[in-house]
């Protein structure tokens, strides 16, 4: 149960631990925190550890880091690897409505298909959509022991989705029969993610804008499983942080992280200094906390551009 004075919903930062969080990834994290905090809601925690390929374990770390710039959130963390069966609940769902299918098709099949009819660069084509029993069955023989992967089959005049977005505005997405579980049995982000917002509670999803154009994959999931949808989900993608070149921050621009920062002498207050006067919540020569940053934060206020780091 939330704790007294909190709102029933909750905001929610959701790293992957793929490594330590960079500069654009505190500031996100901030956000989410600053739009939870400020509308008193609570503020959950979530590890997607999904793809094992990719995790390099620095779920610990993260939270550490993340601590030290002063956010906070209720709870435990919860770890999305211990979610399977809600995740495979899920897919049962859709697949008892006829709404999943088989696909074996590579990436490279997808690249050297024709691609559909008005359907945008890179859509899936359909090859696997409509095959028969018989036809799934060489397929599914020609890949062995590879298994195949589950697609959703988007219902007629759904390939299309808008939603209003608070940065953004209105947003236009295409959607195209997208991966409900990859072959290897890994549940792909896009239906994990709307499975465990709602279980969360989560009414308010902050995160970087290059994840906007898969939320109308994510709110037609939403809308199949009968889960909230906005306008009773608010969704904010926040502009990212770009490196001196302009390209997307990375290590190759220098000290981005927390560790990299406070081996050069900079602290965990001073990047919250940094990241405050990033988002027009500082004044110059001003000092604040992260605490202190709530009562003033003012979301009509945020850039809607992204922030250049000119690193060090």
């Amino acid at each position: 149960m939330p704790a007294p004075g909190l709102a029933v919903g909750a905001g929610r930062y959701a790293p992957s631990p793929s490594g330590d969080l960079h500069l654009g990834n505190l500031r996100t994290a901030l956000v989410a925190w600053l739009f939870a905090r400020s509308s008193g809601r609570r503020f959950l925690m979530r590890i997607e550890d999904l793809d094992r390929g990719r995790d390099a374990g620095a779920a610990a770390s993260q939270l550490a880091d993340l601590t030290a710039i002063g956010i906070d959130w209720d709870g435990e963390p919860v770890v999305q690897t211990e979610r399977a069966e809600a995740h495979a609940a899920a897919i049962e769902r859709l697949d008892s409505s006829g709404l999943v299918y088989e696909c074996t098709c590579t990436r490279k099949d997808i690249l050297a298909a024709p691609t559909a009819p008005h359907g945008p660069p890179g859509a899936y084509p359909g090859t696997c959509r409509d095959l028969s029993e018989t036809e799934r069955e060489v397929a599914r023989a020609r890949i062995a022991p590879r298994l195949p992967a589950l697609r959703l089959r988007v219902p007629a005049g759904e390939s299309t989705l808008s939603f209003e977005d608070r940065l953004l505005g209105e947003v236009v997405g295409d959607i195209d029969d997208f991966v409900l579980r990859r072959g290897d049995g890994t549940v792909a982000y896009n239906l994990a993610v709307v499975v465990d917002d709602d279980a969360m509670g989560i009414d308010q999803i902050v995160r970087g804008d290059d994840l906007a154009p898969s939320t109308p994959r994510q709110i037609l999931l939403q809308r199949l499983l009968g889960l909230r949808t906005p306008p009773a989900l608010e969704y904010v993608h926040v502009p990212l942080v770009l490196g001196a070149s302009g390209a997307r921050l990375a290590k190759r621009d220098g000290a981005v992280t927390l560790g990299d920062l406070r081996r050069e002498g900079v602290s965990a207050v001073d990047v919250v200094q940094l990241l405050a006067g990033s988002l027009d919540l500082l004044t110059p020569g001003e000092r604040i906390s992260s605490t202190q940053l709530v009562s003033r934060f003012d979301p009509t206020r945020l850039p809607r551009e992204p922030w250049v780091y000119p690193g060090r």
